[in-house]
């Protein structure tokens, strides 16, 4: 049987999110049919009176690193780091509705999203996020350039939910407030401004590695299946609370199996600024 708008609305009522603030991190294809798609998982969070919150990356307003500031330590290199010049002259504003697409795509939800008339999107050119419900504009009010966290930060806060809907832990934003916490500094990449100059922002460093929580966070963890997804729960104090002990225990536990600069900068301790 297909997904409804219904079945989404059911599906949070079992899982405890009525209510509540969700941050959606999602692959709409795990779900198989969807009966009104992107739109439809959206509307059954809002009918349980959840406010939606999910990422909304956008690399296109990224450009090249000024050559007379460049911090050490900063998951790139910066001999070889190139960025698509043909973004030169964008420039950001919280009405845009561009983010990833191809490789780095955030999916067929968080676009939905950003099309919804009276949504919020957060004040960071680089990784906003955006959200939709009654508690949309307290949370990304939160957001700039040097607070790309904020809106985590309120959410756990409200006692807020992070929900994996088909994706697993290496999607899970959250665990980048975690490592930050625990003193980490967060990468710095570079945008325009509103006059066209390029400033710094912060950003988060490599993903990948975040599976080897797993066992880790297990004990928090709520599942149920909403069609052909798996949705994956936790709350989101108890989610930073286990991580942060974690990585202090073991630094490496976030580092991805490949030969990575990110990892190896971030666990040294982030740019030197």
């Amino acid at each position: 049987m297909p997904v409804t708008s219904k079945t989404i609305s059911q599906a949070a009522k079992t899982a405890g999110l009525s209510g509540r603030a969700v941050f959606v991190h999602s692959s709409l294809r795990s779900f198989g049919r969807v009966d009104g798609g992107p739109q439809a998982v959206i509307d059954g969070l809002l009918d349980s009176g959840c406010t939606v919150m999910v990422p909304t990356f956008s690399m296109i307003y990224e450009v090249t690193p000024p050559r007379e500031n460049r911090p050490s330590r900063n998951g790139i290199d910066y001999e070889t780091y190139r960025m698509d010049t043909s973004n030169r002259n964008l420039i950001y504003t919280t009405n845009s509705n561009e983010l990833n697409d191809n490789r780095f795509s955030m999916g067929a939800i968080p676009k939905q999203l950003l099309s919804i008339n009276g949504r919020y999107r957060g004040d960071h050119p680089r990784g906003s996020f955006a959200a939709v419900g009654p508690k949309a504009e307290e949370l990304i009010s939160t957001q700039s350039n040097f607070n790309w966290n904020g809106p985590i930060k309120k959410l756990s806060e409200m006692d807020g939910m992070i929900v994996l809907m088909g994706v697993g832990l290496t999607r899970m934003t959250t665990l980048h407030l975690a490592e930050q916490i625990i003193g980490r500094k967060p990468f710095r990449r570079w945008v325009n401004d509103e006059s066209g100059d390029p400033i710094q922002v912060d950003f988060g460093s490599c993903s990948e590695g975040f599976g080897n929580l797993d066992m880790v966070l297990s004990a928090i963890e709520k599942q149920t299946r909403v069609g052909s997804s798996l949705w994956r729960v936790f709350p989101v104090p108890d989610t930073l609370r286990l991580a942060i002990d974690a990585i202090k225990k073991n630094p490496m536990i976030t580092h991805c199996d490949k030969v990575c600069l990110a990892c190896d900068d971030a666990i040294a301790g982030g740019p030197v600024v």
